[in-house]
């Protein structure tokens, strides 16, 4: 006999999006039935995710604080020709973490070993059967090629590493870019979750989006070895490969889709040149969250909107990845990167939480370019 269950909002894909907008909808509208259904084993698959102090509001900020595992006052960054240490706090949420404060807030209403086979804008069927009527659906469930934007991939592969001796870190390191450039603008991303904890991640901006795992683990045991360090233990591992946005028509975007609400990358909701998708994730949960109309029509239509309205005003960060990815010679591009954090801390902060000025954009421009002229010029206004 076929399971047969109701709700109000069924969100699909249990990863970040989802999830925090099942969180926030269960703490502001308790009233609401909202169950949440993941394919894998856990919520959040196997990911840790991080973001600036700068990037979320005090409110936002305040209502993230349970899934925040570790939490920093400034970080560092490395290149050939610079290396300084910026004074912004940085936090991490781990899926973990993650997985356990969703389970103990949403109870029986957090389905996990849950894959989805059939879903529209108020029906959802599983793989065992179990047939899912809702006021409204919302896929979460991660990003799909699209004809209508052009992307650059930020792809990587971390461990997170139990180590002999104390690593000596005491603040991360999130572009270690003094490493041999290969495929890309190559970095390490280092995160010191303890003394003797670390997350050490090989990371490519890349024009292919093919990741080779096995050559990623040599290279960070290689890094690690020439940092001293002897490795007890490898806890775990993760890899992943992100969109960065080079441009596009996201009005096509949106009209290729069906009329089912979607979130996260689904819904094209990311920094478009850091790859960062938690703050993103926060503005969307509370956007859903604050609405008194949840019908499947409305909820289209709000997160539809403020795609495109997202993804119009930041143009110049896909202008700045044009200029990383089109202008600049793979192995040249960290120059991009090195140049602009000659910045001063503040311009930087705006940078990563997509607040820039018009005083800003030009101040990042400014100065000798670190790419080709030519090259430069023909890439600024290719949008389309």
């Amino acid at each position: 006999m076929t399971e047969e269950l109701s709700c109000d909002i069924a969100l699909v894909g249990g990863g970040l999006a989802n999830g925090l907008i099942a969180y926030r909808l269960r703490v502001l509208r308790p009233d609401l039935v909202v169950r949440l259904f993941e394919a894998g084993e856990t919520f959040g698959g196997n990911h840790t995710w991080s973001f600036h102090d700068g990037d979320l509001t005090p409110e936002e900020q305040a209502w993230i604080e349970p899934f925040v595992v570790h939490r920093w006052p400034s970080y560092e960054v490395r290149f050939p020709g610079r290396r300084r240490l910026i004074g912004s706090g940085y936090r991490s949420v781990t899926s973990e973490r993650f997985h356990n404060v969703l389970s103990e807030c949403l109870g029986p209403a957090a389905h996990t070993r849950a894959p989805a086979v059939e879903l529209s804008r108020q029906f959802l069927r599983l793989e065992d059967g179990c047939e899912i009527t809702a006021g409204a659906v919302i896929d979460g469930r991660g990003h799909a090629p699209s004809p209508h934007l052009r992307l650059g991939h930020q792809k990587f592969l971390g461990r997170e590493l139990e180590l002999a001796a104390p690593h000596g870190l005491a603040h991360p390191i999130i572009m270690d870019a003094t490493v041999p450039q290969e495929d890309g603008y190559r970095f390490v991303y280092l995160l010191p979750f303890s003394e003797t904890r670390l997350l050490v991640e090989d990371t490519y901006y890349a024009d292919g989006e093919a990741l080779d795992a096995s050559a990623l683990r040599e290279r960070i045991e290689a890094y690690v070895e020439r940092a001293g360090w002897q490795v007890r233990q490898v806890v775990r591992e993760e890899s992943g490969v992100l969109p960065i946005a080079l441009s596009g028509d996201i009005v096509a975007f949106w009209n290729d889709r069906r009329d089912v609400p979607a979130s996260g990358l689904a819904a094209a909701l990311f920094h478009p040149t850091t790859g960062y998708s938690l703050p993103d994730a926060v503005r969307l949960a509370d956007l859903i969250a604050r609405q008194s109309d949840l019908s499947p029509a409305a909820l289209f239509a709000l997160v539809r909107a403020h795609s495109i309205e997202t993804w119009r005003r930041r143009g110049y960060f896909r202008m700045l990845n044009r200029m990383l990815f089109l202008a600049a010679e793979p192995q040249e591009r960290y120059r991009i990167l090195e140049h602009f954090h000659r910045l001063p801390d503040p311009l930087i902060g705006r940078f990563y939480a997509g607040r820039l000025s018009l005083v800003d954009k030009g101040r990042i421009l400014s100065g000798r370019p670190p790419v080709p002229v030519g090259r430069a010029l023909r890439v600024l206004a290719a949008e389309g």
